[in-house]
């Protein structure tokens, strides 16, 4: 038994088998490649779900980690550190709002912009005790809580974890005028992907996002942005509702913001939103961590610059344009927004497991989502060339 199969055994017979992964152990990493432990190389179409926008082990990033590792790496919030300041200070800075609290998963993130907007509901707009209710949407992906997949509309995300605490109204992703119908005097809050991620890298129609914030302003109702996998550079800006010149009245964010190397998130809006957290109402023993503020200070600076977002914009043109020359015989619909992709495969291909399966033995990563859909998100260090390569495995694996 070689080493892959070992290892590969072993997670099998100890860890719980909430994943399905693809049959490859990955030893290594560096920018844009993973090496397994056989040391065949892969090129990274996934980036860990935009967790590794700046490649794996980006040398900014690893010696920022490296030198707080020597230092001192957890303290709890119960006394201040001197990383944490100076992330907060620069977040702000980036998403242009008032006040950060860093957690360290996006589903944590989500869960603290929950308990903000009801707190902000009852003491700011006068919701009744315990009435307080969000807008969501359907298709949509915030995380894996009792409390988010409660409003899932994935059977699998959702089925068999209930009973859930409800309080939340789902509506057609898109749709400004179910979005209307749905918004009551008890509403506190709508919360949405700029681009559905996990449902297939689906961008709203133009206008819809700018459409949502008018009726949020009108109806004294926040608007609650998940960036966690397409804000920091993804979508070819720092953040996707930067597409159409929106700001929503809170960010959340994650995944990139660790750099690939620790987890971390936030949320970030302005103090009228923030405040009604005080002392004992909300807390986390890892969240802003120095280790992870020391990365996330170094993540904040190298978007700071623009040079990712424009990377961004510009390689995913250059993907939109490789992706044109698919067989329209295999595919039924292809979105582009920046370097992120969803290549969704006609009945006449094989499903999206089979393709992702075929492209891994051409050496290239990715992930189905949704049976009949190939997610593409490399790492914002991945070159054209690179890109022409990861697009001729992908039109020999859909035949």
């Amino acid at each position: 038994m070689n080493r892959s199969s070992h290892l590969t055994d072993l997670e099998e017979q100890y860890g719980a088998h909430n994943y399905h992964p693809l049959p490859v152990v990955i030893a290594e990493g560096e920018g844009a490649w993973v090496t397994d432990t056989e040391g065949n190389r892969y090129l990274d179409w996934l980036a860990a779900y935009s967790a590794v926008n700046f490649g794996h082990r980006h040398p900014r990033l690893t010696a920022a980690a490296h030198a707080q590792l020597d230092r001192i790496t957890l303290a709890s919030r119960a006394f201040r550190t001197d990383t944490l300041g100076p992330f907060l200070e620069g977040l702000a800075a980036l998403t242009g709002k008032e006040s950060v609290l860093p957690m360290n998963t996006g589903a944590e993130a989500v869960e603290t912009a929950v308990k903000a907007a009801r707190k902000w509901g009852y003491e700011r707009k006068g919701i009744a005790a315990d009435r307080a209710r969000i807008a969501v949407f359907d298709g949509n992906f915030h995380g894996r809580t009792t409390t988010i997949v409660g409003f899932s509309s994935d059977p699998g995300s959702r089925d068999g974890f209930g009973p859930f605490d409800g309080g939340f109204d789902s509506v057609p992703y898109g749709d400004i005028d179910a979005l209307a119908a749905a918004i009551g005097p008890e509403t506190a809050a709508v919360l949405l992907e700029p681009v559905q991620g996990e449902a297939g890298v689906i961008v709203p129609p133009a206008g819809w996002l700018a459409e949502v914030r008018r009726l949020c302003d009108e109806q004294h109702v926040l608007m609650i942005a998940d960036e966690i996998q397409s804000g920091l550079g993804r979508t070819g800006h720092t953040f996707a509702c930067d597409r159409e010149d929106v700001t929503p009245d809170v960010y959340l964010l994650g995944k990139a913001l660790g750099g690939g190397i620790v987890p971390l998130s936030a949320v970030a809006c302005d103090r009228e939103v923030m405040d009604v957290f005080t002392p004992g109402t909300h807390g986390s023993t890892f969240g802003g961590n120095p280790l992870a503020a020391a990365v996330g200070t170094e993540v904040v600076a190298m978007l700071a610059t623009g040079e990712w977002q424009q990377r961004a914009r510009d390689l995913g043109r250059y993907l939109e344009g490789a992706l044109a020359g698919l067989d329209k015989s295999r595919v039924d619909e292809i979105r582009v927004c920046g370097l992120w992709a969803g290549v969704d495969l006609a009945e006449t291909a094989p499903s999206a497991r089979e393709v992702c399966e075929r492209l891994l033995r051409l050496g290239v990563l990715a992930k189905e989502t949704h049976q009949r859909t190939v997610r593409i998100a490399p790492p914002l260090v991945i070159e054209p060339e690179e890109i022409d390569r990861g697009v001729a495995a992908l039109a020999e694996a859909i035949g």
